[in-house]
């Protein structure tokens, strides 16, 4: 679900070329979701080998990830680890959405409304083990580090953008990244101009968000962007105050400044919402003030031809003459980065 800030968050639409040579920590799951939401059939249904499997997450794991490499961008994948306990919320509400798809899905497919069926199927996407333990290993084949994080991917990743320089952005679709400290985020990492939805086709760009100039523009501190946040909603506290829209709470942070006192004013709010609704803001704020999180170390590895095609073409009967040509553009993106490596002796 994540964090709803996008009306108050000053962004720059960039250019694909900008973000050339740069090494990005991705959010896995945030891009592995939205590859189970969006690469379907038409009537919903996710892309699926002979004995039934989903293969849209390795569909997006390949072909979209060979255009952002064919750029000259690094890629570097990170995989959440242990959820904190605060945000069973957040997933029993999934469930619960997920549920209530499967319904209107079910709805719609025995009136054979397709545009519903698309709609309602991308709301029952589940991310299963086998689907994580798959994706690490074609990410790997394909040369791209993983790093398995201890805790939130989007945390870890947020934390590597500022503790290591050859790091130059989180790319995520979620604004809590910059809770967690993300010194640059990017938002709508692909090379498609349009993106496809349940109700048609939107105009996408990428965007390149910076903290500084985030909290420059608010006239605040991380602190205080974080319990905005708090006000708003966050995957540790989805519903927020209800009530309280992002520059109402933008309002509140800057009048009452200190944390204390922010939240010492709507108090009486807190405790009048329903006991499963109601938060504790300081857990909250530890869990984005300290994340737990670890200086992981990754490299970039040789392309592993002959595993990508074991996983895609054998054991998920992907095309081999469309795999085949992809592992030609992975040939020459190889070269590519052999002979920029060559010059800079030169």
């Amino acid at each position: 679900m994540g964090l709803n800030i996008r009306d108050i968050i000053p962004r720059k639409e960039i250019e694909v070329v900008e973000l050339k040579d740069k090494t990005l920590c991705v959010d896995a799951f945030n891009v592995l979701y939205q590859f189970l939401s969006t690469i379907r059939q038409y009537d919903g249904t996710p892309l699926m080998d002979n004995n039934k499997k989903v293969t849209s997450h390795l569909s997006g794991i390949f072909y979209r990830n060979i255009a952002l490499l064919s750029e000259g961008m690094k890629l570097v994948y990170v995989f959440d680890g242990q959820a904190p306990e605060l945000k069973s919320k957040t997933h029993e509400k999934r469930e619960g959405i997920r549920d209530l798809a499967k319904e209107k899905y079910e709805n719609a497919k025995q009136k054979e409304d397709f545009s519903g069926m698309k709609k309602y199927s991308s709301q029952m996407v589940r991310l299963d083990d086998e689907m994580i333990k798959e994706s690490k290993e074609l990410l790997e084949a394909m040369g791209i580090p993983v790093v398995q994080a201890l805790g939130e991917g989007e945390a870890e990743a947020a934390y590597l953008c500022k503790v290591k320089q050859e790091v130059y952005a989180s790319a995520s679709q979620d604004y809590d990244s910059l809770l967690f400290g993300a010194p640059k985020l990017i938002r709508n990492l692909t090379l498609s101009r349009k993106r496809k939805t349940y109700s048609g086709y939107v105009e996408v760009k990428i965007e390149l968000i910076k903290l500084d100039d985030v909290l420059n523009s608010l006239g605040i501190n991380l602190d205080q962007l974080i319990c905005l946040g708090i006000l708003v909603g966050t995957d540790y506290n989805p519903k927020g105050l209800p009530g309280i829209g992002q520059k109402r709470a933008l309002d509140i942070v800057k009048k009452y400044q200190q944390p204390v006192l922010i939240f010492e004013s709507i108090e009486e709010q807190i405790m009048s919402l329903n006991q499963e609704d109601r938060f504790d803001w300081k857990e909250i704020f530890e869990l984005f003030h300290k994340p737990n999180v670890v200086n992981a170390d990754f490299n970039f590895k040789k392309v592993d031809e002959e595993k990508i095609k074991e996983i895609l073409v054998e054991r998920h009967n992907f095309s081999e003459e469309r795999v085949k040509k992809q592992l030609n553009k992975m040939r020459e993106i190889e070269e590519k980065q052999k002979q920029k490596g060559l010059d800079k002796w030169f």
